[in-house]
């Protein structure tokens, strides 16, 4: 499985069962609303039908098939080429980050048709609107982590 495989297996895993969780154990797609830290850490429920921000939501049958083509392919991609190449750890991370995070999302639109968001922090009087969760965070990390990491040469499989 490698690096690369461990990390997106683990991602995948703690996304779906705090979503699980939360959604369901919490009833958070009832009651809407949990303040757990405020302002700081709040569940907020949002369900995002389109792509980020919720951007595009009202094409929701063929925006959410295509988003769970686009989920797979893009980790396919990732998978393939990293390993491919022979690359430092810190970008094997990088492409479990992202390729959890993605299939994460990817599992959301099948199930429930939309992504399951609920994270949501606001500090120093700042009032943030929007909600995430802990695939969108691995997506942005992996994307900016391989951004960062990757590059060089060629080499044998990891």
């Amino acid at each position: 499985m490698g690096l690369a495989g461990g990390v997106a297996l683990t991602v995948f895993a703690a996304d779906q069962a705090l979503k699980y969780h939360v959604v369901h154990r919490l009833a958070l797609d009832r009651v809407l609303a949990i303040d757990v830290w405020p302002p700081f850490l709040n569940l907020r429920m949002a369900w995002n039908r389109g792509i980020n921000f919720g951007l595009f939501a009202g094409h929701d049958h063929w925006l959410r098939w295509g988003l769970v083509a686009l989920a797979l392919a893009i980790s396919a991609a990732v998978w393939v080429w990293a390993r491919r190449e022979r690359h430092r750890p810190m970008v094997q991370v990088s492409a479990g980050l992202l390729v959890g995070g993605a299939l994460g999302n990817a599992v959301d639109r099948i199930l429930y048709g939309a992504v399951a968001d609920f994270l949501n922090m606001s500090c120093c009087g700042i009032d943030n609107p929007f909600a995430f969760n802990i695939a969108d965070v691995a997506i942005f990390a992996g994307a900016i982590g391989l951004a960062l990491f990757a590059g060089g040469g060629r080499g044998k499989p990891a």
